[in-house]
């Protein structure tokens, strides 16, 4: 029977660093995570710093998982990958682009607080200009409401979408959207899925096409696998602004997917400026190798959190390990 690291275990092994982001997303310059060098390879605890312990624990889980039990066999060792536009202005959507090679698949970050749907529309609406071939899926972070996201949808539906991710925020409206648009526009359920305590609760309702499923978030790659073959409806994998040490949890988990009919979210190493391996995990013409990952020392020092952020970690792992 598998025994989890004890604190002490965890401690010596962990390190935090601090990666600098080439433009804001999810209102960030900087990305905190604190890795592990376990026994089975390196893995990554990196929830964001707003989450609470509750559902921290569970990014905590699917480290361990990672870095002290390994990944399942994968079925394939290649992924298809799509690149993630954050909300930027319309004037550096060629900029951010242009550090995913070979893009075919664009996710757009839409429904961001103080933009409006014009400014979404003229952002959508740039990259299908830039890449007319591409498929162009938003995520709009549960950002509207039930008639925001109708009419939002109806007006960007123009662009011909892949899906609209996460529209809206529970269940019942994410249900609710999707009756509206009659199959029109595509739903993916992400928050409704890892942000709850009953994860299939979207699939029971008939409230999403397909859902997202991240890692980390849900505790790991097999509780992850678990959770998509009961739900029983496509999945794309997604990650959470990882490292390549993090990217490489979620690589493992598109890996072993029986099924993977669409390009996944684990490309978003492009969006920072500064990496723990000198080998990031960068897709290349579209896609991405299943590999493992390692930090490199000298990169693990120079990204080093400031002491009082570390502190700030250590802290959150003491009481994240006492819930696992």
């Amino acid at each position: 029977m598998f025994s989890p690291p004890t604190l002490d275990e965890l401690f010596a092994a962990s390190h935090v660093v601090s990666l600098p982001m080439r433009t804001k997303f999810r209102g960030v310059m900087e990305r905190e995570v604190m890795l592990f060098d376990g026994p089975a390879g390196w893995s990554e605890f990196g929830p964001f710093l707003e989450y609470g312990d509750l559902e921290a624990v569970r990014w905590l889980a699917s480290a361990v998982e990672a870095g002290w039990l390994g990944y399942p066999e994968p079925v394939r060792q290649w992924v298809p990958i799509n690149a993630t536009l954050p909300a930027v202005p319309v004037e550096l959507v060629p900029e951010v682009l242009g550090a995913f090679d070979g893009v075919h698949t664009v996710k757009i970050k839409v429904a961001e607080p103080g933009e409006s749907l014009r400014d979404d529309a003229a952002r959508v609406g740039a990259v299908r200009h830039l890449l007319p071939e591409a498929k162009i899926r938003i995520d709009a972070n549960a950002g509207w409401t039930v008639p925001q996201a109708v009419a939002a949808l109806r007006m960007l539906s123009v662009f011909d979408l892949e899906y609209a991710e996460q529209p809206v925020a529970t269940v019942p409206e994410m249900a609710a959207v999707r009756r509206a648009m009659g199959g029109s526009v595509l739903i993916a359920a992400d928050e409704s899925v890892r942000k709850v305590s009953d994860p299939l609760a979207v699939a029971r309702a008939g409230a999403a096409d397909l859902i997202v499923v991240k890692a980390a978030p849900l505790g790991g790659v097999g509780r992850a696998l678990d959770i998509v073959a009961e739900a029983g409806l496509p999945a794309v994998v997604s990650s959470a602004l990882d490292s390549s040490v993090g990217i490489r949890t979620g690589l493992a988990l598109a890996a072993a997917l029986p099924e993977l009919p669409f390009a996944c979210g684990l490309g978003t190493v492009a969006l920072m400026a500064g990496d723990v391996t000198g080998t990031s995990l960068l897709a290349s013409v579209g896609g991405m190798s299943v590999r493992d990952v390692t930090a490199d020392p000298d990169r693990l020092e120079y990204f080093a959190a400031a002491p009082e952020r570390q502190q700030w970690w250590r802290e959150r792992l003491r009481r994240c390990q006492a819930l696992l």
